[in-house]
C-alpha cells in the first residue's frame, strides 16, 4: 500500500530552541496516525509543519509521493489539499450546518455541491439538522459537522489538533471512536494530536509518542503498551512498575515474585541485571497463591480496583482486581504474575 504521507528526518526550530529532532514516520492511504505526547513536546508543530504553515529546518515531508516541505523550500498550504479540523471547530455562526460543510465546494457544480453535503450529512447522522445554525447544537454535533466541513472536498490528508479537548472523558473517547468509523468509511487518511492515550487509543492505526522534541516510539497502541521502546514512553503509556530482574533465560527473569516468564526483547538479552516492567494486567489476583502482597493503597474504577501493593522489599506493584471482589488497604492480596510481553531496561 503507498504512503500518503512521509516524513524523514525532519527537524522544526523556532531560533535556537529545536521543537522537533528529526522526526521520520509515515503513514499509509486510509490509515489514521496520531502524534501523542505531554504540552510542549513539538507534536502541534509537527501537524503546523505538515499543513504549511511552518517551515522545515532539516530533512523533507512529502504527500501522495510529492515532496511539501524541505529545508527554504515549501509548498504553500492552499496547494496541499489538507483539511484541518481545529481544537474550537471554527464552524461560521451565521451559516447553517449544510452551508459550513458545503463551505469548501464552491467549484463543483451545485449538483455535485449539493450530493455531497448530503452524503456527508447522512454519515454523520445530522440529515434532520441541516437548517439548524451551529449554536442550536450540542458540542458532539458540532464536531462531527467540523470533521464534515474538512471531509468534503476529499482532502489528500486530514490533520486533527486536539479536536476534543474540550470536552470531558468520555465524550472524547466516544467521539474519538465515532470519528475513526467516519474516516474509515470515506476512506480519508488523518493524523491526529493528542495528549490523551485512550483518545489515541480509541482513534488511531499507528501512534507517535513524543517527548522533548523527539520521537520515542512508532507503533500500534498494543505495541506501546506492551513493547514500550523505552522507559519515556513506558512511563507515559498506561501504568506500571519497574521491578528489579535477573534474566536466566531466553524467556526467564529472576524476580523478588519468582521466576517470571514470557517474551524478552531480543537486544537486551546479554544485559543481566535489568528492571522488568510489570502492568496492573500482569499482577492476576489468586487467593490460593502463596505469593502474598500488602495493600496500601486502592482506587475504585468501577468494574475494576486499582490495587497498590508493597512486596516484603518495599517494592511497590499495581493489580487490577474485579470489584466484587472487595479488599481492605492493610490485607495482604494473593497475587500471581500472566506476562506474556516482559518489557526490560537498563537496571536504574
Amino acid at each position: 500500500m503507498p504512503n500518503q504521507l512521509t516524513l524523514k528526518d525532519v527537524s522544526i526550530a523556532y531560533g535556537d530552541h529545536v521543537v522537533a529532532n528529526r522526526i521520520s514516520f509515515s503513514l499509509n492511504v486510509g490509515e489514521i496516525g496520531c502524534l501523542l505526547g505531554p504540552s510542549g513536546c513539538g507534536k502541534t508543530s509537527l501537524l503546523r509543519a505538515i499543513a504549511g504553515f511552518e517551515p522545515i529546518q532539516t530533512g523533507t515531508i512529502n504527500l501522495d509521493g510529492k515532496q511539501v516541505s524541505q529545508p527554504n523550500q515549501h509548498l504553500p498550504p492552499e496547494q496541499r489539499r489538507i483539511g484541518m479540523v481545529f481544537q474550537d471547530f471554527a464552524l461560521f455562526p451565521h451559516l447553517t450546518v449544510a452551508d459550513n460543510i458545503g463551505f469548501g465546494l464552491h467549484k463543483l457544480t451545485r449538483q455535485a455541491r449539493t450530493e455531497r453535503v448530503e452524503t456527508l450529512l447522512n454519515l454523520i447522522g445530522l440529515s434532520e439538522a441541516r437548517k439548524q445554525y451551529p449554536h442550536q447544537l450540542s458540542g458532539g454535533q458540532q464536531q462531527r459537522v467540523a470533521l464534515a466541513r474538512a471531509m468534503a472536498p476529499r482532502p489528500d490528508i486530514l490533520l486533527l489538533d486536539e479536536p476534543f479537548s474540550s470536552m470531558d472523558s468520555d465524550l472524547r473517547e466516544q467521539l474519538a471512536r465515532e470519528v475513526r468509523h467516519l474516516l474509515q468509511q470515506d476512506g480519508i487518511t488523518a493524523i491526529l494530536v493528542t495528549h490523551d492515550q485512550n483518545e489515541a487509543f480509541a482513534m488511531a492505526d499507528q501512534i507517535g509518542v513524543l517527548g522533548n522534541g523527539e520521537l520515542h516510539q512508532w507503533g500500534t497502541g498494543y505495541e506501546l503498551y506492551h513493547q514500550p521502546a523505552d522507559l519515556f514512553v513506558a512511563d507515559f503509556i498506561g501504568q506500571g512498575a519497574l521491578i528489579p530482574g535477573e534474566i536466566i533465560g531466553p524467556d526467564q527473569i529472576r524476580t523478588e515474585l519468582g521466576i517470571v516468564t514470557g517474551q524478552i526483547a531480543a537486544d537486551h538479552i546479554q544485559q543481566n541485571t535489568v528492571d522488568l516492567l510489570l502492568r496492573p494486567d500482569d499482577v492476576i489476583h489468586d487467593d490460593d497463591s502463596p505469593l502474598k502482597a500488602q495493600i496500601i493503597n486502592r482506587a475504585f474504577r468501577g468494574a475494576v480496583y486499582l490495587y497498590t501493593l508493597k512486596l516484603a522489599s518495599g517494592q511497590l506493584i499495581y493489580c487490577l482486581v474485579q470489584s466484587h471482589h472487595q479488599h481492605n488497604i492493610g490485607e495482604k492480596l494473593g497475587i500471581r504474575l500472566e506476562a506474556a510481553h516482559l518489557p526490560v531496561f537498563r537496571r536504574q
